[in-house]
């Protein structure tokens, strides 16, 4: 059966795209811990993230190193964490998150937040990914 993130991928289910390349995508949680938080996931359905290919994992730090500089161009925070932790979705998935402490970290902070929101924190991530160099094919 299918993941959350497969049917997202496969326009089953609504999500709020960043980035998408042949090998991975990259949505907005729908229950972000800071505003910005979004994940980076491969296409291919891995559920544990040291089974996903080299290849495949050197791609996801690439893209998520690029989305990274582009979540600071539109939400104040000291850093981006990166977070992998895979026990509620069996589809690995890159956790990105605005943090300025680490008690930013705090995944039961999560709140769901409007639709509406979400398409507009992705829409200013993604007009900040394209300033900084990827056009719109990249994302």
């Amino acid at each position: 059966m299918a993941s959350i993130f497969t049917k997202i991928l496969n326009r089953k289910i609504p999500g709020h795209f960043v980035w998408e390349d042949e090998l991975c995508f990259s949505i907005m949680t729908l229950q972000p811990i800071r505003e910005g938080h979004l994940m980076v996931i491969p296409k291919l359905e891995v559920n544990h993230w040291d089974d996903v290919s080299p290849e495949t994992a050197a791609h996801l730090m690439l893209v998520a190193q690029k989305i990274a500089k582009a979540i600071k161009g539109v939400i104040p925070c000291k850093r981006i964490g990166l977070s992998i932790v895979g026990l509620e979705v069996p589809h690995t998935h890159i956790h990105l998150i605005p943090i300025d402490n680490m008690g930013d970290l705090d995944f039961s902070l999560a709140q769901e937040t409007a639709p509406e929101r979400l398409a507009a924190i992705a829409e200013k991530i993604k007009k900040s990914l394209q300033a900084t160099g990827y056009s719109e094919a990249d994302v």
